[in-house]
C-alpha cells in the first residue's frame, strides 16, 4: 500500500502487470532507452527486482551524453560535460519484451531535470509540447515512418549487399525471405503491425512499413523498429543499415513521414476533402503551406547527417526542392492517392525529405510546428506540380516558389538557426546544442575520405 501511495495514479497497476509479465517470461533486465541529439539510441538497464525503485527515482544520466556526436566525441562548447545530471524516467506504456535478445525488455524514457521537470534537451518532451498545441487547436496527429534499409553481409570486414536483385523482384523476396519472415515475426510480437513489404531499387534494399499510430506512439514504434531490425540482422549474421546513403553507387535509404490531422470533436480527417475526394482540404493546404515555408530549416532535423545530403539529390525520388504535388514522388510533400473503400482514413501527406538518421520526435515536432504556423496564418501553398521540379527553368521555379533544399548539412543548419518558428519549437538551449553537435560531425568527416563517412553511417544507423 505504501508503494501505491508513492506512485502516480495508475502506475502501480501498470508496474504490477509489468513485473508479472517479466516473471512469466523469464525477463531479468529492462533497458531504459532514449534517442539522443544525433539519433543514436542509447540507454541503461535495470534488474527487474529494482524496477519499483527506478520508477520512483529514475536512472541518472550525465548531461554530457546529449553533447556527444555520432562518433562519441563530446562537444564541451555546448556547456554540457562531466557535471550535471538528469534522470531517465520511463513511460510504462512503452514496455516491450525484446524478441531478438534473451531475457530482456525495454522502456522508452523522458529526460527530466532533478526538479522533475522536462529537460530542455528531451526530444520526447519537445514533441509533447507541439502535440499540446495541436490539441488546444482541436486536432490530433496520426503519423507513420516508412523506412528503407539494406541487408549486408560481412566478408572479412568488408560490408556488401546480400544480392543484386531488381526492384520489387521475387528474386529479392526469395533471397531475403528467411530474414524478413523472422523480422516480421519479431515486429508482430511487439504489436508493431506490418502493413507492406517489398524489395526496393537498390542491391539488398528492402522496405517494410508498419501501421500508423498517434504521433508520440508512432515515434516510439519507429525506435523499436530500428532496434528490432538491427537485432534480428545480428542474429542472422547480417548487418542491416538504414543509413541515408550506404554506398555511393547505390540508391539511398529514405524514411518517409506520413502525417494526417483529425478533429477531436467529430473524429473526421481534416485533410480529407468531403466535397471532392480527389482534392485536398483547405485545412490540409494551410498545413502544407506552413511546412513548405519552413522546409529548408526542417531539413536540418529530418536529414541531420553529413551522409543525408548524398541522398537528397534531384531525380533520386528523395525530393530536392520545396514543392508539393498529388502522387508526385519527386515532390518534397506528396499527397498520396486514396485507397478505395478507405478514402477518408487514407487521406494524408507524405514528407519525403526524411531519413533514418533523424530523431523521430524532433522530426515530427518540427513538421507539426511548421504546419500549425500555416494554419495560424491561413496561407495557401503554391499550386501543386505534376512533374519533376529539376526540369523546370529557374524562372519557372521562381514563379512557383520552388526552392532547392540545402545541399549540405552546414547549409541546412544555417537555415535552421534563422528560423523563428523552429527556434520556438526546439527551444534555444536544444537548438544551440544540436547545431554544435552536428557541426562537429561535419568537421570530423571533412578531414577523412568518403569511405570513412560511409562506413560510420552504415554501422551507426
Amino acid at each position: 500500500m505504501q508503494e501505491r501511495a508513492i506512485l502516480a495514479d495508475g502506475m502501480a497497476e501498470k508496474l504490477e502487470s509489468i513485473v508479472e509479465t517479466c516473471q512469466t517470461g523469464n525477463i531479468d533486465l529492462i533497458r531504459f532507452l532514449y534517442c539522443d541529439t544525433s539519433s543514436i539510441i542509447r540507454g541503461k538497464s535495470t534488474y527487474v527486482r529494482g524496477l519499483y525503485d527506478r520508477l520512483v527515482s529514475g536512472i541518472g544520466l550525465v548531461k554530457g551524453m546529449m553533447a556527444m556526436n555520432m562518433l562519441d566525441q563530446l562537444q564541451p562548447e555546448t556547456g554540457l560535460g562531466a557535471t550535471g545530471e538528469v534522470r531517465l524516467v520511463p513511460d510504462l506504456s512503452t514496455f516491450t519484451i525484446l524478441p531478438y535478445v534473451s531475457g530482456q525488455a525495454a522502456l522508452l524514457c523522458d529526460l527530466q531535470e532533478l526538479n522533475q521537470r522536462p529537460w530542455d534537451l528531451c526530444p520526447r518532451s519537445i514533441l509533447k509540447q507541439q502535440l499540446s498545441r495541436s490539441a488546444a487547436m482541436g486536432f490530433t496527429i496520426q503519423a507513420a515512418f516508412e523506412p528503407e534499409f539494406m541487408l549486408l553481409q560481412n566478408n572479412g570486414g568488408m560490408l556488401s549487399p546480400i544480392d543484386e536483385s531488381l526492384c520489387f523482384s521475387t528474386e529479392g523476396m526469395n533471397r531475403g525471405a528467411d530474414f524478413i519472415s523472422g523480422f516480421v515475426d519479431a515486429l508482430e510480437q511487439q504489436k508493431l503491425e506490418v502493413e507492406q513489404y517489398y524489395p526496393e531499387l537498390g542491391h539488398g534494399q528492402h522496405e517494410l512499413s508498419i501501421k500508423h499510430a498517434p504521433a508520440l506512439l508512432a515515434c516510439d514504434r519507429h525506435l523499436f523498429y530500428r532496434e528490432t531490425l538491427r537485432g534480428c540482422a545480428q542474429n542472422s549474421d547480417l548487418v542491416a543499415t538504414l543509413a541515408p546513403k550506404p554506398f555511393l553507387d547505390q540508391p539511398g535509404n529514405g524514411c518517409h513521414l506520413h502525417v494526417s490531422c483529425w478533429d477531436m470533436s467529430s473524429g473526421q480527417n481534416l485533410m480529407y476533402a468531403q466535397d471532392d475526394p480527389n482534392d485536398f482540404s483547405d485545412f490540409g493546404r494551410h498545413f502544407v503551406a506552413g511546412i513548405l515555408e519552413h522546409l529548408p530549416a526542417i531539413t536540418a532535423i529530418t536529414c541531420p547527417s553529413v551522409n543525408s545530403y548524398r541522398r537528397l539529390q534531384p531525380s533520386a525520388w528523395s525530393s530536392a526542392f520545396t514543392c508539393w504535388g498529388f502522387e508526385n514522388r519527386e515532390a518534397a510533400i506528396r499527397v498520396p492517392s486514396l485507397y478505395w473503400g478507405h478514402e477518408q482514413a487514407s487521406s494524408n501527406i507524405e514528407i519525403k525529405c526524411v531519413d533514418s538518421s533523424t530523431n523521430p520526435y524532433l522530426a515530427l515536432a518540427c513538421v507539426i510546428a511548421a504546419g500549425i504556423s500555416g494554419l495560424e496564418a491561413g496561407v495557401y501553398p503554391p499550386k501543386p506540380i505534376d512533374l519533376e521540379p529539376s526540369i523546370l527553368s529557374s524562372e519557372q521555379r521562381q514563379q512557383n516558389k520552388i526552392r532547392r533544399l540545402p545541399q549540405t548539412l552546414i547549409d541546412a543548419l544555417v537555415e535552421l538557426e534563422k528560423d523563428s518558428v523552429l527556434m520556438a519549437c526546439l527551444g534555444e538551449k536544444f537548438l544551440r546544442t544540436f547545431c554544435i553537435v552536428k557541426s562537429s560531425e561535419v568537421t570530423s568527416f571533412a578531414i577523412k575520405d568518403p569511405e570513412y563517412e560511409l562506413l560510420h553511417h552504415r554501422t551507426k544507423f
